[in-house]
């Protein structure tokens, strides 16, 4: 599985990418806002030159032909930017055309796995359920994930599966063991995923051990 960071921080994206474990972005109007006067077209572009994979770049657009529109600007900004299109039935038509045209899309706000399978038949690139806000409405967010995955692969359909709104390390886990091809990230869940007590338990134990046999100062 491969990690997306959520983010329209570049300062954040040159964090995570010392890493080596980033292997794109997602981005939205809404985490861009938070940017301030930055266009949308230079962060993109910002963010390329960090990062070396999928980029997605989200449409606001509601009509097929104003979307399609919208996704050719989007996709002309760089050759990693993939199109964010909601789902329905004029995102369906423009996801379709925009496939037709060779845009990759990335169809987000998926909450049922028909959503999925009609995205993924009309061309998508990927699919992201939205695992976080399912669960805030009592229903199994990482189910509709399973669900997604398994409509793919069993019908060999060419969409990759990318878990989105995933809120805790936790999610993290099941979205792998749910076999979503990514998860998409916000960054503060990086250090998260990796921090352990034991292991800060541990590392102090080696260093104190290391101190004992002369082999630390201090």
């Amino acid at each position: 599985m491969q990690l997306f960071l959520d983010t329209a921080s570049i300062d954040e994206v040159r964090a995570a990418a010392r890493y080596g474990v980033i292997s794109g972005v997602t981005t939205n109007p809404s985490l861009l806002a938070k940017e301030g006067g930055v266009s949308y077209r230079q962060r993109i572009q910002e963010i390329a030159a960090v990062i070396d994979g999928p980029i997605s770049a989200e449409c606001i657009s509601r009509t097929a032909d104003e979307l399609v529109a919208e996704a050719r600007e989007l996709a002309s900004w760089h050759p990693n930017v993939v199109v964010k299109i909601p789902i329905d039935a004029e995102g369906l038509e423009a996801i379709h055309r925009c496939s037709k045209e060779g845009i990759r899309v990335n169809v987000t706000l998926i909450f049922s796995a028909n959503q999925a399978l009609l995205a993924a038949l009309a061309g998508a690139a990927y699919l992201s359920p939205f695992v976080g806000r399912l669960d805030d409405v009592g229903h199994d967010g990482m189910e509709l994930v399973r669900q997604c995955v398994e409509i793919v692969e069993t019908h060999g359909l060419q969409a990759r599966v990318l878990a989105a709104s995933l809120r805790h390390p936790l999610h993290v886990t099941q979205a792998a063991l749910a076999g979503a091809h990514i998860a998409t990230i916000p960054p503060s869940l990086l250090p998260q995923m990796l921090k352990h007590p034991l292991t800060d338990v541990g590392i102090e134990r080696f260093l104190d051990d290391a101190r004992k046999a002369g082999l630390l100062k201090g």
